[in-house]
């Protein structure tokens, strides 16, 4: 009889004790559950600022979740489907009892590094490697042989295996800004253009808008020539010459001036510089399709479009002002459709003229009369 009361005495405490504890519990996750529904803006508003810096640590140790999974249910994997294995261990088998072929065949290029034709950001490291020269280094990375020349004050074209050499991006030399440097000052000492420099789309500017220059930044000059050179450095001059009444199919200059820039990966047309102010002429017959007109537009300033047919338009920008409204037929060789300015992401007046295809620039040197 003691021993029924002493466990039933035992077994009401242990119901008393489980009720306290659940009730406990259910206290201390409603008071937890109350902090933080007050907090949680405060924690929500803290990782987002921090995302940034937890981003990475995240990052890995999801990978290495996933991974360490990966090597816990891959002999679950084999043994649940033993075929596979079995298949991948018999053709091993036969690989190794077939008869080898004992002839070697050698890829003269193997050894060959492959250059990247995507555009670079900056200047790399290249090690010489057997057979090449300057030309064919240059020709590698579409730089000049002076180009290589410069960037590593070579005197002469003598390459040895081994040797590391610096590349820039483009043809032209490297600049460290020092105090007073202006990218018109820069131009000038490298005989060269100041839009080419502000054109570059890896040169950082502290002002875009205003090309301001920071001590100590290093500058890609396009086409710069190093000073002790130039008295040896004959620069051609190229010349647009136009406008010219053109035919169905040809286009025109749309002014005469001197090429200042010439179309490449990173400018998507010509650079015509002349007076400024300049009548500006339709380089084909077309349609005015837009006008824009005292603003930044993508570095474009004044600038509009016409529509010549075929999917083809032209492009004219940096404007000083235009002659021509929105729907306007005009005739290449013969409207005037704006003047030669220096209005958006420009260092002087020119005008940018481009021709696309379909949306696609294109080199107008390919379409011009």
């Amino acid at each position: 009889m003691k021993i029924t009361t002493a466990l039933g005495t035992a077994v009401l405490l242990v119901k008393s004790f489980v009720v306290f504890l659940g009730n406990y519990q259910k206290r201390h996750i409603l008071t937890f559950a109350h902090i933080f529904e007050k907090r949680k803006n405060t924690l929500v508003k803290f990782l987002l600022m921090k995302r940034g810096r937890y981003n990475r640590h995240f990052l890995h140790t999801a990978t290495l979740a996933v991974f360490t999974i990966g090597v816990l249910i891959a002999p679950i994997l084999a043994d649940s489907y033993p075929a596979i294995t079995q298949q991948a261990t018999l053709a091993t088998r036969i690989a190794q009892a077939a008869p080898q072929e004992q002839s070697i065949s050698v890829d003269n290029n193997i050894f060959q590094t492959e250059i990247s034709q995507k555009p670079r950001d900056k200047v790399i490291t290249y090690t010489a490697e057997k057979g090449d020269t300057l030309s064919t280094i240059g020709e590698k990375f579409g730089v000049s042989t002076d180009t290589i020349k410069w960037s590593n004050d070579l005197t002469n074209d003598n390459v040895t295996v081994g040797d590391e050499l610096k590349i820039l991006p483009v043809t032209g030399i490297q600049h460290k800004v020092q105090k007073g440097d202006t990218i018109s000052s820069i131009a000038k000492k490298y005989n060269t253009e100041a839009q080419k420099i502000a054109d570059f789309p890896f040169n950082d500017f502290a002002n875009p808008e205003t090309f301001a220059l920071v001590e100590g930044q290093m500058l890609v000059v396009p086409d710069g020539i190093k000073p002790s050179e130039q008295p040896f450095i004959k620069r051609q001059t190229y010349l647009a010459n136009g406008p010219i009444p053109v035919s169905g199919g040809g286009f025109t200059f749309p002014m005469r001036g001197e090429i200042s820039q010439f179309f490449s990966w990173y400018h998507p047309g010509l650079d015509i510089a002349t007076a400024y102010g300049t009548p500006v002429v339709a380089a084909h017959n077309g349609t005015v399709t837009k006008v824009f007109v005292g603003g930044w537009d993508g570095g474009y300033g004044t600038n509009l479009y016409v529509d010549n047919g075929a999917g083809v338009e032209s492009h004219y920008a940096h404007l000083s002002g235009v002659n021509v409204s929105v729907g306007q037929q005009v005739v290449g060789g013969s409207t005037v459709i704006g003047f030669e300015g220096s209005t958006g992401r420009s260092t002087g007046p020119h005008l940018h003229f481009e021709i696309r295809v379909n949306g696609t620039a294109v080199n107008p040197l390919s379409y011009v009369q």
